[in-house]
């Protein structure tokens, strides 16, 4: 069975990512790229299904940390006979995708085992398997693994096991080297100096960041944890490594967030930028721009790593799913959706980088202004909106002030930036949006604004509304809808996304509290001047981070268990963003102007 998400840690090399648990698992891991097929996937079955398992073989008491700001995890085990740790990390990858471990002995002598169980194709492919000097070799179809491991390896019920003694002072290393089956074979990875360059490597890439502050070390970790989500050919920032995880253990709300989101694209720059993270910054903004390149009626609201647009759905029934919950989703079917929000997210997007003084193509502006000509011609419409909601299309509130975000900074664009194109038109076409949004997404009976037009319900998404400039947070209808979100969507502490009960997304009610959401109310506290509130929900989020500064999704604060993906890149973001503004180092948390 797999690990509470608390249990996990995460370990990549800025192409995949693979999850460790406390007790020693590999539960989770996509070769060679993020979105590639899983070849351990217990997180999502059984160990039937694919884990690597390096733990003591009596009890022990555990505890692990991260190496300083690096992606190296460090996993102590105390038994009563000795102490030894468990050090995993991928290096930065040079030929092929690697997960190294190395048991060090720390006190005395701890009997050891290892359980190695490959499964390509998401748990169900049995590979041939043979010896290799050093080790063993795994083949099936495309994919090729080798385990390089000093200790004998015995073959067993479709898996190989292992146990050895380690001693204080020894130093074991296993490695684990995918690449194609058709291609000759990597060389062999030195463990100890691979260990030393991956080390070196993450303590150069933290050391821009100037964040101070009482939550410094957990800003920081989140940032690590945004740069090991970023597939590093490309600049894409994924939603999350993992596929499938609930966001209710038993539920159907199960998606797969391995792909790039655009509406991430700002608060991911925003977050990097105000974090010393210019190059970061920079390469994310190019993958959007190519992402979206094209005509703008085909703008898609999430994408490929590299900007693939087909993502189809496919449900694998073979997995168990993570404690039952089915089904297991590969590919995403939302990015068929039509979402109007994603308009203004690009344009807010390329807004902030033209303010930050990032450098532009010169396809740029041409390409905002089809972006705004098509919008133009459509923000009247209904869509799914911000949630991806699998039910009708309504007129989301959310979308619409996205939309006017979008004609709000192609007119900042011209008056600020020099930019050519028709201002007295965009102006006028942003002044509609504002007033259609005031005039039928305000409910005066409820003294707030509402999901959708002629809705009696809210939605977290309306608590942008203040951070994108569309009115001030001290705004009496802000006012009102800070505390109508508090009376219907505030559950103990936390802020749920809207009420699944009013079946508005056509899936069965019932989900967790959404993080990002309660960090965007944390913002509207500090904006409205009540920052004691706003730093103490920032600290009751920040709480949640598992013991090496993780967040997923959403949070259950029945049960106080995270679920959803994890880690998750929105809730980290959020997490900076907030963080950043409690301690004064960003001008305001608004966006734009």
């Amino acid at each position: 069975m797999a690990s509470r998400l608390e249990d996990y840690a995460l370990i990549g090399d800025c192409q995949t990512a693979a999850l460790v648990a406390k007790d020693g698992a590999v539960d989770w891991l996509c070769m060679p790229r993020f979105d590639s097929d899983a070849c351990f996937a217990a997180l999502l079955g059984d160990e039937r299904n694919g884990r690597w398992v390096l733990a003591p073989t009596g009890p022990a008491r555990t505890r692990r940390r991260y190496l300083d700001d690096t992606l190296v995890l460090e996993t102590t085990h105390e038994t009563a006979e000795g102490e030894v740790s468990v050090i995993d990390f991928m290096p930065m990858r040079d030929e092929a995708p690697d997960v190294v471990r190395i048991v060090v002995g720390k006190r005395g002598s701890v009997a050891m085992r290892l359980e190695f169980t490959l499964r390509f194709g998401y748990g169900l492919a049995v590979p041939w398997v043979t010896q290799v000097d050093g080790g063993i070799q795994a083949v099936a179809g495309p994919d090729l693994v080798q385990l390089i491991a000093p200790v004998q390896l015995s073959g067993e019920n479709m898996r190989h096991t292992a146990e050895f003694t380690v001693r204080d002072g020894e130093r074991i290393p296993f490695v684990m080297t995918w690449s194609p089956s058709h291609k000759p074979r990597p060389e062999r990875v030195d463990a100890e100096a691979a260990l030393d360059e991956t080390t070196r490597w993450w303590a150069r890439w933290i050391a821009p960041c100037k964040v101070e502050g009482p939550h410094a070390a957990l800003v920081r970790r989140s940032l690590v944890t945004l740069k090991a989500l970023t597939y590093e050919p490309t600049g894409g920032v994924v939603a999350a490594p993992t596929t499938s995880l609930p966001e209710l253990p038993g539920g159907q709300r199960n998606w797969d967030y391995r792909y790039c989101w655009l509406r991430d694209a700002t608060l991911t720059l925003h977050s990097m930028m105000a974090a010393g993270f210019v190059e970061e910054a920079q390469q994310w903004r190019k993958w959007l721009l190519r992402a979206v390149a094209g005509d703008p009626s085909q703008l898609q609201i999430m994408y490929g790593l590299a900007g693939e647009r087909r993502l189809p759905e496919l449900e694998l029934g073979w997995l168990a799913g993570y404690e039952g919950s089915k089904p297991v989703r590969i590919g995403n079917a939302a990015s068929d959706q039509l979402q109007l929000d994603v308009y203004g997210e690009v344009m807010d997007a390329i807004h902030l980088s033209r303010e930050m003084g990032l450098s532009e193509a010169d396809a740029t502006w041409s390409l905002e202004r089809k972006l705004v000509e098509f919008l133009e011609g459509r923000w009247k419409e209904p869509d799914e909106g911000i949630w991806e909601v699998r039910g009708p299309r309504r007129h989301f509130v959310h979308s619409k002030v996205m939309a006017w975000v979008a004609l709000d900074r192609a007119v900042e664009a011209i008056e600020e930036h020099g930019c050519e194109g028709p201002l007295e038109r965009w102006r006028a076409v942003r002044d509609e949006i504002h007033a259609s949004v005031c005039e039928h997404g305000f409910d005066r009976g409820l003294d707030s604004f509402v999901q959708s037009y002629g809705a009696r319900e809210v939605d977290a998404s309306l608590l942008m509304i203040p951070l994108v400039g569309f009115l001030p947070a001290t705004d009496p209808r802000m006012l009102g809808t800070v505390r109508a979100i508090e009376s219907q969507l505030l559950r103990d502490g936390f802020v749920a996304r809207y009420r699944t009960k009013a079946s508005v997304d056509g899936l069965p009610e019932g989900e967790g509290a959404f993080l990002a959401c309660s960090f965007w109310l944390a913002d509207n506290y500090l904006l409205q001047g009540r920052r004691d509130e706003a730093r103490a929900l920032f600290d009751r989020l920040a709480a949640l981070a598992n013991d090496v500064g993780l967040l997923s999704e959403e949070y259950d604060p029945r049960a106080r268990r995270l679920v959803g993906n994890f880690p998750q890149a929105f809730s980290h973001v959020s997490l900076v963003n907030t963080a950043l503004g409690l301690s004064r180092e960003r001008a305001a948390l608004r966006r734009g102007r």
